[in-house]
């Protein structure tokens, strides 16, 4: 069959044997790629103008166009959406399928030359809607995709009917509407009305898509009469193929479940019959137009069921749409396609479920490349905060993830939500689960972080207020400072915590972490105040050790002075500063304690810290105090200090009198007698100095009853750097009379022995002194001299020359010794003699140089020396010669 015009989207019409309708099988199809890949498809990167005439969706090879997608871009379906509609025309080759919808739609399809019978549409091709006046009211609907199917029965692929069946199949499972096109007088034949291809058909989309009639959309069986002539009445015509449809049906091999089920439950049913288009072109033409405006969206009326059969009732209803957004169409088409192809077991809507799970999977892809340019940044800030340590407070989070959040899941509701709802749902799920994830992550980690600057600054503040406090020297509160402390920091934590909250996230909630929050400024307040008792502590020791430095020290350097102010007794009753000596440091130390206890009393109050505490405070300080003065006292006895002080004691008493006026040693004098009381009342400081006891009770000091024992609260803590002490610390089974000693005996008899020597020497320098005041030279040895000497005397005053030499001579010498001159004098004396010794060698070895004689002996001198002989000059440190340590 022939056509003589196909319309143009202008208007215009091409004669039937114009080059541009002929397709001989060497020449590509009008809407053909002009460039192929694979041998079928053009590359998606090819120019857009190849999609002008349509695509081949399937080639006749079979393999479906990955190209699709570009098309619906390039005719602009894909932001349709669901408002797009698919149709199909199905019948036998050469009955003029590519004619009708070229004149329906506008198309462009390859239509069969006059002058050559053979196949033109290969495959399966697609081509929008062309026709002028889509979308107007009344017409026809917008959007509207027409698949012309490959021909049946032809003879090009002869007894091959597996293509022809799938591509019936897969334009029945896709389309909403599927066009029959058949002859009038086929109607009634069971191979030309293609009832035995329908029957295989129906089978295969039953075995595969229909497993029940609530979730399988309905699709629309329109067929098309042509060459309808009237002799016969449509309605005939309708009864006998409706009656072999039924017929068909009956017959099929039904799935379990669906034995009893009709053609009815699947498929509507409309007939409308075409003048013949040679003998009547204008009526063929007029019926086409009013055919077109039957193409629009329209209901169903729900007391009509099957048939669709008024003229100017709607065809595309919402029950046949396949409910496949535009953008997904593509691959949902190449799932069926693939479906029928591999004959896998599946159904339609798995199919669907399939490409909602594709689609929603690429869309969450597609909508969370914006989210992650908003959060990865913050994620990245964060993670680098923890890494490096350092507290990292991400200003505006919360604004930021709450419009990143409502971004992402309105993009996708906007893309996704024309899917499969349950896929849909779950996929939505998923994707605000992972959102969620991520953001849930940052939103604790802003807590995190403002949690541990919070502490920070409290502990701060509450440092400084403290330390501000203690430099005015003036009373303050601590318990008040660190309460008002806290509210600062709980306002500013839950202010932070509300700016990061995420609206409408269950996981969004502070409570738990400000609770937390509020426990750690607890244990923080606790810690700074238990650091500040300590602080106090150390403080007070460090006082209790400048002041026992002094008071001791100024206890024992009494001792240096035996007189003690009234004479030196070398017998009888010891001066104060030397009996009394531990009686003394006793009472210092206690009264030093007593005093910081005082003090840290008062101090512990403004902490608030509760009795327990400032008991153990007291008792720690009393056992550091004594740590301090037996340091201090041990430092006063080593050996160089008390032997010091021996030897001063002894001296005041051996060097001044009674009167405590300075000796002057005379042989008339008992310097003996005095040597010995004065050393031997020094030598009984030594047992005193020995052991730490009180002359009142000649026993040591009550050091256990004064330090007490152990307060019940104290803790292990408490106790890690306090040293044990005997007679207080019995577990270390060391005894007060242990303690108290001050200087073993071994040392004690070591220091008895060093000081009698010191003594020893005092007493030689006394007798020496007293011997050396008795020995004089003889008067009449100056006379002797005077008379001996007397001519030369007076030979040196009677030459005026003699006399004036003598006289500068005396003169220099007086000024020589005055100015200290005499050394450099004598060094001057002897850098000169070298000198000058230096400048004759010289002198001569250039006068022997310059001789004969000398020349000579120089050079007798050098064979000695090459025969053996070894000079100073040419050896080295080692004694050996230069030439031996060059060869080595």
């Amino acid at each position: 069959m022939s056509s003589s015009s196909t319309p143009q989207p202008n208007g215009n019409s091409l004669h039937s044997n114009s080059p541009e309708l002929r397709r001989p099988s060497m020449l590509h199809h009008p809407s053909a790629p002009t460039r192929m890949m694979n041998g079928h498809f053009a590359s998606v990167g090819d120019s857009e103008a190849q999609y002008e005439h349509g695509i081949q969706v399937i080639d006749e090879d079979k393999d479906f166009n990955p190209n699709l997608t570009t098309y619906l871009a390039y005719e602009k379906i894909i932001p349709a959406g669901f408002n797009y509609h698919l149709i199909s025309v199905f019948g036998s080759q050469s009955t003029g399928k590519s004619t009708l919808l070229n004149h329906l739609f506008g198309t462009e399809f390859g239509v069969m030359s006059e002058q050559e019978r053979r196949q033109t549409t290969k495959g399966i091709w697609m081509s929008k809607n062309k026709r002028d006046g889509t979308g107007e009211e009344g017409s026809m609907a917008e959007n509207i995709l027409v698949m012309d199917v490959e021909g049946t029965d032809g003879r090009e692929r002869g007894e091959d009917q597996d293509f022809e069946r799938k591509a019936a199949l897969f334009a029945l499972a896709t389309s909403e509407v599927l066009i029959v096109n058949m002859w009038e007088h086929q109607v009634g034949l069971y191979q030309g009305a293609n009832m035995g291809l329908l029957k295989t058909v129906f089978e295969v989309n039953l075995q595969l898509f229909l497993k029940d009639s609530k979730s399988v959309p309905r699709s629309l069986l329109f067929f098309v009469i042509r060459d309808h002539i009237g002799n016969t009445p449509l309605a005939n015509l309708r009864n006998t193929v409706l009656a072999d449809l039924s017929r068909i049906w009956s017959t099929l091999s039904k799935p379990k479940g669906l034995e009893d089920s009709k053609i009815e439950d699947y498929f509507d049913f409309a007939f409308v019959a075409l003048p013949h288009k040679i003998l009547q072109p204008e009526k063929f033409v007029e019926e086409i137009n009013k055919l077109s405006t039957r193409f629009r969206e329209g209901y169903k009326d729900p007391k009509r069921t099957g048939l669709v059969d008024e003229d100017s009732q709607p065809l595309l209803l919402p029950d046949y749409h396949r409910r496949i957004p535009a953008d997904g169409f593509s691959r949902y088409a190449e799932g069926i396609w693939e479906q029928i192809e591999s004959n896998k077991d599946l159904d339609l809507p798995t199919q669907q479920e399939l490409l909602a799970q594709f689609r929603c999977d690429e869309i969450s892809r597609e909508v969370l490349v914006p989210f992650d340019e908003v959060i990865a940044p913050l994620e990245k800030t964060q993670e680098d905060g923890v890494r490096s340590g350092k507290v990292s407070l991400l200003p505006n989070l919360g604004a930021a993830m709450n419009s990143a959040r409502i971004a992402i899941l309105q993009a996708f509701d906007t893309e996704a939500s024309r899917y499969h709802k349950g896929v849909y749902s779950r996929k939505r799920t998923e994707l605000a689960s992972k959102v969620d994830g991520r953001l849930k992550a940052l939103f604790h980690g802003q807590l995190s972080a403002t949690h541990k600057s919070g502490v920070e600054a409290f502990s701060d503040a509450v440092s400084g207020a403290v330390k501000a406090g203690q430099k005015k020297n003036a009373s303050y509160d601590f318990g008040k400072i660190v309460e008002t402390e806290k509210k600062k920091a709980l306002a500013k934590f839950e202010e932070d915590a509300k700016a990061a909250v995420v609206e409408g996230a269950d996981w969004s909630d502070y409570a738990s972490e400000l609770a937390l929050y509020r426990k750690d400024l607890d244990s923080v307040s606790s810690r700074l105040r238990k650091e500040e008792m300590r602080r106090l502590a150390t403080r007070s020791e460090r006082w209790v050790r400048s002041r026992l430095d002094e008071s001791i020290g100024l206890e024992f350097n009494k001792l240096g002075s035996g007189r003690g102010g009234s004479g030196a007794p070398a017998e009888g009753e010891k001066p104060v500063s030397e009996k009394d000596l531990w009686d003394r440091v006793w009472n210092v130390f206690t009264e030093t304690v007593e005093f910081a206890e005082a003090r840290f009393t008062e101090r512990a109050r403004n902490f608030e810290a509760s009795p327990e505490e400032v008991e153990v405070g007291l008792w720690r300080l009393r056992r550091k105090s004594w740590g301090v003065l037996r340091a201090k006292v041990q430092e006063e006895v080593m050996e160089g200090n008390i032997l010091l002080k021996l030897r001063e004691n002894f001296e005041d008493k051996f060097r001044y009198d009674e009167n405590g006026v300075p000796r002057i040693w005379r042989p008339t004098d008992d310097i003996e007698g005095i040597y010995t009381k004065a050393r031997e009342s020094t030598l009984t400081l030594i047992p005193i100095l020995s052991r730490f006891k009180l002359s009142t009770t000649s026993s040591p000091p009550p050091l256990d009853a004064w330090i007490g024992s152990a307060p019940p609260s104290v803790s292990p803590a408490d106790e890690e750097d306090l040293a044990p002490i005997g007679g207080v610390d019995e577990e270390e089974g060391k005894s007060l009379e242990e303690e108290m000693m001050v200087l073993s005996e071994a040392k004690s008899a070591d220091l008895t022995v060093r000081f009698k020597k010191t003594a020893d020497g005092v007493y030689v320098e006394a007798k020496r002194s007293a011997i050396g005041g008795i020995t004089q030279v003889p008067l009449y040895f100056y006379g002797l001299l005077l008379a001996l000497g007397w001519n030369e005397i007076v030979a040196v005053l009677r030459n005026p020359v003699y006399f004036i030499f003598l006289i500068l001579l005396a003169t220099g010498a007086y000024v020589t010794y005055t100015l200290n001159l005499w050394g450099p004098m004598i060094r001057m004396a002897n850098a000169a003699s070298a000198q000058a010794v230096e400048v004759g060698k010289e002198r001569l070895r250039e006068f022997l140089e310059s001789s004969d004689t000398g020349r000579q002996a120089m050079a007798m001198s050098g064979r000695r020396d090459d025969t053996g002989g070894i000079e100073l000059d040419g050896l080295n440190r080692s004694g050996k010669k230069e030439e031996e340590v060059d060869e080595i």
